[in-house]
């Protein structure tokens, strides 16, 4: 009985222990549940969705070869150093590969193009851009030019940045296929490249789609 007299206060307070600490676990699953479901929702955001073309067309689009070239265009030109766009590529080529489309892989890219031809797609100079196209077996580019402008919100008295991406769809015989913008609004400062990334993980279906539709409709011509 003396044993069981020690026993039963452990016993509470064990209880009270584990009833503080249940909370607590509850709490970091909760949490840990949470940060799951935001990633599960980012990644479906960014994941590539079937554009609608027609069979036959898809059928065209598997004989295409495509370059992907971004630039930003800022207050001293031109920027069209591929490096520093990757992530922007990958989210437009994986959506073209969806479509069975062929594409140059920026290492390709790299390893083929000279920055000079890269710049000519850029100076829209059509001679240098087909030549270019030409020799890298390229039929067709793709064009993403990022482009902001910055300003004091004049109700909010806050940084404005509202950020366009226009794209271009090229045949190798320099004629414009298709064409497509997309835009978005921030208040948070001034890292053009990383919320033009955001724009384009937004909105990169519905250009994609309106890209291809141009093509396919061009090619019916």
């Amino acid at each position: 009985m003396g044993n069981l007299a020690v026993s039963v206060p452990r016993l509470r307070f064990l209880a009270l222990a584990l009833s503080l600490a249940l909370p607590t676990a509850a709490q970091a699953f909760k949490f840990s549940d949470e940060e799951a479901k935001d990633q599960a929702e980012a990644a479906a955001r960014s994941a590539p969705r079937p554009v609608a073309v027609s069979p036959a067309c898809k059928e065209r689009l598997k004989k295409e070869k495509v370059m992907v070239l971004v630039a930003e265009r800022g207050n001293h030109g031109m920027n069209a150093d591929q490096g520093r766009y990757g992530l922007h590529f990958q989210a437009i080529d994986r959506r073209l590969q969806q479509q069975g489309m062929r594409t140059m892989s920026q290492a390709e890219i790299k390893r083929q193009v000279a920055q000079a031809e890269i710049d000519a797609h850029f100076r829209n100079d059509p001679d240098a851009a087909l030549a270019a196209a030409q020799k890298h077996g390229a039929s067709l580019t793709l064009r993403g030019v990022i482009s902001s402008r910055q300003g004091i919100n004049p109700m909010l008295r806050i940084n404005e940045v509202y950020i366009n991406m226009n794209f271009s769809l090229v045949g190798s015989n320099g004629r414009y296929l298709a064409e497509a913008s997309a835009s978005s609004d921030s208040y948070s400062g001034g890292d053009t490249v990383g919320m033009a990334l955001t724009l384009i993980n937004e909105q990169a279906d519905a250009v994609v789609g309106s890209l291809l539709r141009g093509y396919c409709g061009a090619a019916a011509k």
